[in-house]
């Protein structure tokens, strides 16, 4: 598995919480959209130069 870039446990209990379970693969596809999230946000701060944070606005 490729680096997860979120926090395991605390996925799997907001979805046992309601009463699910999770498969792996679930946490796997969550983390690549993570990180595809914060790779096009840099790409879009980049694009518009100026600055180096990061805000909710570049979402």
């Amino acid at each position: 598995m490729a680096e997860t870039f979120v926090v395991v446990s605390k996925v799997k209990k907001i979805v046992k919480d309601a009463g699910f379970r999770t498969g792996m693969d679930y946490v796997s596809s969550l983390s690549s959209k993570v990180e595809t999230i914060v790779k096009d946000s840099i790409e879009k701060v980049k694009a518009a130069g100026g600055k180096k944070t990061l805000g909710a606005e570049d979402l």
